[in-house]
């Protein structure tokens, strides 16, 4: 591929001057330097590391921790620049992008990490790292599943037991029993619930269900991508490397007019109660929602809410007469033109190894890839008086789905933001994101 076409989705994003790679310092031997983003994780993978220089005297891994918001500006200056790391954490959104500019080396043909196998992880979770030349880019390093969190003060006070939120169902013509229990959780101004006479849906106090935004920028992972998951839909004609997205089919449409209906009831927050500084989890720990639906990365942050009498139940069943739930997960990567690849690939190894996922594990800051990490961290869970089987039963049972693999995730979602953000204010029906997906699938149709 020419050198233009190679570098212009990464031109999109980071600004170049030439075409050309900078000449970066010389490659030691003797250093791998590895990315991550989440500051959470880095001391897990500080001890990883020790563990590694043990087994492999005179070689270090330099650790570099850099935001989310900076991490892929960076990252991709790195490749145009030529001063990319050995390795780095990837994320499945941004991976068909640098797969398809040829920035990654096959792990298949890399000594230390070619004996990785789907086999050696949860189900599922190695296959949107395939390449479209049938080599494996990313060697997993964990997973995560969606649940429902919330306060027992707040549940148990309302009559609604454990044992129901354990069992909710939901349809998108009455909710089920899941509007129902939402209704009863929401709290007017005026002291009246969702469920009673004269309820005042324009003054509530507190709501049944916290906001996350509108989800165009993530596919609706812990927004709803459970509920369009257990309604029967899927995002693409197929996965990974679909090349047709389904934002137009009947199932997806009509999840989400019953999903933000949810606040034009008065049952979950508004969009504009959500920012930054007030994610779902500080909405439940302020009182001001009771239920959230989240990602298990966010276990320590529900976890160390104060005032909080923590409970954690799966996603509804929905029309399917089953649950759903977007499972994600992150990879290890190296760089084609990585200074010390050799050096890389043992480290890459090391972290796909149950040794290291069980460090990972025992720290239980995420769920590890591997069967053996998972015990691990559920076993730490536990002994913290957690029980997170909400997220694990996601794998036993198999309802799981993976966030879709396609070209243009960056234009998908420039897309889809404006579009959920509208439907989900009130400005426009579900029925709007018919159009909105003929705009999507005209990028796969300009392909060159």
């Amino acid at each position: 591929m020419a050198c233009a076409a190679s570098f212009a989705a990464l031109a999109l994003v980071v600004p170049a001057a030439g075409c050309a790679p900078q000449a970066g310092p010389g490659g030691d031997k003797k250093t791998v330097s590895y990315w991550m983003w989440d500051s959470a994780q880095q001391p897990s993978y500080e001890a990883c590391a020790r563990e590694f220089h043990k087994k492999n005297p005179g070689l270090r891994v330099k650790i570099t921790q850099i935001g989310w918001d900076y991490y892929w500006t960076k990252l991709t200056s790195s490749f145009i620049a030529g001063t990319q790391p050995d390795a780095f954490t990837n994320h499945v959104a941004k991976f068909p992008q640098y797969e398809r500019i040829g920035v990654l080396s096959p792990l298949d043909e890399l000594g230390p990490t070619r004996g990785i196998k789907a086999s050696d992880y949860a189900p599922g979770l190695a296959k949107p790292w395939m390449g479209r030349d049938g080599h494996r880019y990313g060697a997993p390093k964990d997973w995560d599943t969606v649940g429902v969190f919330y306060n027992k003060k707040i549940t148990r006070a309302a009559g609604v037991s454990d044992g129901e939120l354990r069992d909710l169902e939901w349809n998108p013509k009455d909710g089920g029993s899941f509007e129902k229990v939402l209704a009863r959780l929401t709290v007017d101004a005026n002291g009246k619930r969702g469920d009673e006479p004269g309820f005042d849906k324009d003054n509530v106090e507190r709501y049944g269900l916290a906001t996350g935004d509108a989800g165009g920028e993530n596919h609706g992972q812990t927004q709803w991508s459970a509920f369009t998951g257990s309604n029967g839909w899927s995002y693409t004609d197929k996965n990974p490397w679909g090349e047709r997205y389904n934002y137009d089919q009947k199932r997806f449409q009509e999840t989400i007019d019953w999903y933000f209906g949810l606040a034009e009831k008065g049952y979950m927050a508004p969009l504009e109660d959500y920012s930054d500084t007030n994610y779902p989890e500080v909405q439940l720990g302020s009182g001001k929602a009771a239920l959230a639906t989240e990602g298990s990365w966010k276990l320590g942050a529900f976890a160390g809410l104060k005032g909080v009498d923590l409970g954690i139940a799966p996603t509804p069943k929905g029309p399917t007469g089953k649950r759903a739930s977007m499972m994600g997960g992150l990879a290890d990567s190296i760089p084609k033109d990585a200074k010390n690849k050799k050096g890389a690939a043992k480290w890459v190894a090391f972290l796909a190894s149950d040794e290291c996922q069980n460090i990972v594990g025992k720290d239980a800051t995420v769920f590890p890839a591997t069967p053996e990490g998972t015990k691990k961290a559920v076993a730490t869970h536990r002994e913290n008086g957690l029980d997170v089987t909400p997220f694990t039963r996601h794998i036993e049972e198999g309802t799981t789905f993976s966030f879709p693999v396609t070209d243009y995730s960056a234009d998908v979602t420039a897309i889809m933001i404006p579009t959920m953000e509208e439907i989900y204010a009130g400005d426009s029906p579900a029925s709007s994101l018919t159009e909105t997906n003929k705009q999507v699938n005209f990028l796969f149709q300009q392909r060159d």
